[in-house]
């Protein structure tokens, strides 16, 4: 599928290397690493990918100083024992053509965590504090200046040992280069601040630095936020003129651009932007850097599909693509793309829950479509199956379809049936929501697999326990799902009280002000909210947590918050539904338990989480002969997210 594709599936050379095309995995932060080291998670991960076809993976933040450590799981290139392990991860990504770069980093400033809970010591160019993380930094010393740049040098070199193709210095989002670029951040007055040459010195001696021990033929790249959208970030002039100057200098072997800054919560959406953002949105930025310099130029910004690549190359915005997201979600995109099987590609869809989430929450990478990233250890290789046995799904919500599709998968007989006439479950509800459509590519992604695995789906079909016997299924996979919860309340007066799931189908809401109910904290409740003042009306949003949103990831949530304030959604937070009358909600402060009166209301929204749907007894199917083994997956266990869901599925499937 050259010829499709003949930009995105060319190679690219990169300095002295040549990448074979032009789909790259950027730096991203995994957990996958241990006590500053490469682990066997960590090489099996990226081995994925490279397997799957892709021309370049950058990885992690490598730490190139012991006051870098911004998070517990940073890889640090502080010491010479870290080039074996860099080693057997290069090793293990160049057995599949893939090359290879690591990331030289340096947080500055932005500081997320210690080892001990204590609050660490920042450093900055100057005293200047991060609004996001609250912290104050300290100015750094001549000395410790001068230690930090000899840093990337060294760490370059341990890398080229390792057997690296090549590095790259993050000057992007913020971090420690940018600060010392930025005039709000770095008010020093000595040679490392004032005018911008004095600005630019830390990043120049930087780069200097890791070419100087790396030596020829060892690639050099710059990555750079186009515009940091923060109030004390880069802006797009400065960066130009930056990277301008550097490529004149003969400094750069490619420039890889993004945008957004760690500093702000404005900012840091644009880190791993949600669905609320169009696809390669960032393109126009790299465009206006390839503008200005003569190497290579990469941008990342929510390139999801190898028609989107192969756009912003073609249109000579970018010469690469990072697809970061896309290959978290498939690891085979690169070589289904070349193999013309592009409607095969398993499309993130943004939600940010287990890739950027799951870092932010200190737990491992992973993926709601697709759990096995980030387990590639665990279920790479599923075992044979001794025996092809008949598998009989019951419920076509993402559960369902993932035990399905791997079942199937695996060879058994697979047959799902779904009592409504379409498969997805609560996906198709979530899809109705302002700029939440894309959300249903979950349910596209995971009903291809099951289909082109060989699943029989039956839609309109319920299912019961004489239907199960008659089927004679050697194992069940009961995949129910949940219904709305609708808590015990006091209502007097014939209020008007509706669940959330009614209203996003389109029920009738009278008009007046609407309170939304929210226990959860989630998309629901939010999500909500927002069609109801895009429809005009007046609503609060009362929830039982601290903000609203909070069980969302947070670019997600700031994302949607920022939505609910332009559209004038007036939250109240720490509060309990108690009850309602005719034209009063009834709430409990969570806290003091005192009561809350919301006055002049036209109907409640429910949106108080759920009640699984237990219709089947697992053991009495078991007891009765119906099946010789029947598992439970999904909401229908407890109530959670896609991710426990397609998690649960992928788990009992390859059990079987």
């Amino acid at each position: 599928m050259t010829a499709r594709f003949p930009h995105l599936l060319s190679p690219l050379r990169i300095g002295g290397i040549v990448v074979p095309n032009r789909i790259l995995s950027s730096g991203h932060d995994t957990v996958l690493a241990r006590d500053g080291a490469v682990t066997d998670d960590l090489i099996a991960y990226h081995e994925a990918r490279a397997a799957g076809g892709v021309g370049l993976i950058v990885l992690q933040v490598s730490g190139v100083h012991e006051s870098a450590r911004y998070t517990n799981h940073v890889l640090m290139a502080t010491e010479d024992a870290c080039v074996p392990g860099y080693a057997r991860l290069a090793e293990a990504v160049h057995r599949h053509g893939t090359k290879i770069f690591g990331q030289l980093f340096h947080p500055g400033r932005e500081i997320l965590e210690s080892k001990d809970g204590t609050a660490p010591v920042a450093w900055a160019p100057s005293a200047v504090p991060s609004e996001r993380f609250h912290v104050m930094p300290r100015a750094m010393t001549e000395s410790e200046i001068r230690e930090v740049v000899a840093g990337y040098g060294q760490a370059a070199r341990r890398l080229r040992e390792a057997g690296l193709d090549g590095v790259e210095i993050v000057a992007s989002h913020g971090y420690l280069p940018a600060q010392f670029l930025s005039p709000h951040v770095n008010r020093r007055t000595d040679g490392w601040g004032g005018e911008s040459e004095g600005r630019l010195r830390f990043l120049r001696e930087a780069l200097r630095g890791a070419r100087e021990q790396a030596g020829p033929g060892f690639a050099v790249g710059l990555r750079v936020s186009g515009d940091e959208h923060s109030h004390d970030g880069l802006d797009t002039a400065l960066v130009l003129d930056t990277v301008e100057r550097l490529d004149a200098e003969g400094l750069l072997d490619y420039v890889s651009v993004c945008a957004g800054s760690s500093s702000s919560l404005s900012g840091a959406e644009h880190i791993a932007p949600p669905m609320f953002r169009p696809a390669g949105y960032t393109a126009p930025l790299a465009g206006k850097v390839r503008a200005v310099v003569g190497v290579p130029v990469m941008v990342a910004g929510r390139i999801n599909q190898p028609q989107e690549a192969e756009q912003i190359i073609a249109d000579g915005r970018a010469d690469a693509c990072a697809m970061t997201r896309a290959l978290i979600c498939d690891p085979e995109l690169p070589a289904k793309t070349a193999e013309g099987r592009a409607e095969e590609i398993r499309a993130c869809v943004g939600c940010n829950q287990a890739c950027i989430g799951h870092f932010q929450l200190g737990h491992p990478i992973s993926c709601i479509q697709h759990p096995e990233t980030g387990r590639e250890r665990r279920f790479a290789a599923l075992p044979l199956i001794t025996r092809r046995k008949k598998v009989l799904v019951v419920g076509g919500g993402p559960a369902g379809l993932k035990a399905a599709a791997v079942a199937a998968g695996r060879g058994h007989e697979v047959e799902l049936h779904e009592a409504d006439r379409r498969v997805g479950g609560q996906v198709l509800l979530a899809e109705l929501l302002p700029g939440r459509a894309e959300f249903g590519g979950v349910v596209t992604n995971l009903e291809g697999e099951a289909r082109r695995a060989g699943v029989r789906v039956v839609t309109g079909s319920r299912i019961d326990v004489p239907a199960l016997a008659a089927a004679a299924p050697d194992v069940v996979v009961l995949a129910t799902g949940a219904r709305p919860r609708r808590p015990s309340l006091e209502l007097m007066d014939d209020p008007v009280v509706l669940d959330a799931w009614s209203v996003i189908r389109g029920a009738e809401v009278p008009r007046g002000r609407i309170v939304v109910a929210d226990w959860r904290g989630d998309w629901i409740g939010l999500g909500v909210a927002l069609r109801l003042a895009g429809q005009g009306r007046k609503v609060t949003l009362c929830v039982t947590g601290f903000a609203a949103g909070e069980h969302l990831q947070q670019y997600v949530r700031a994302a949607m918050l920022a939505q609910a304030m332009r559209a004038r959604v007036e939250i109240v937070p720490n509060v309990r539904l108690y009850g309602a009358d005719a034209d009063t909600v009834y709430l409990q402060h969570t806290l003091t338990e005192e009561p809350v009166l919301l006055e002049g209301v036209a109907a409640v929204v429910l949106a108080q989480g759920h009640t699984p749907v237990t219709d089947f007894d697992v053991d009495a199917l078991v007891l009765e002969g119906v099946a010789e083994r029947v598992v439970a997956v999904g909401d229908c266990v407890a109530p959670r997210t896609v991710e426990e869901a397609v998690l649960e599925g992928l788990t009992a499937a390859s059990a079987l």
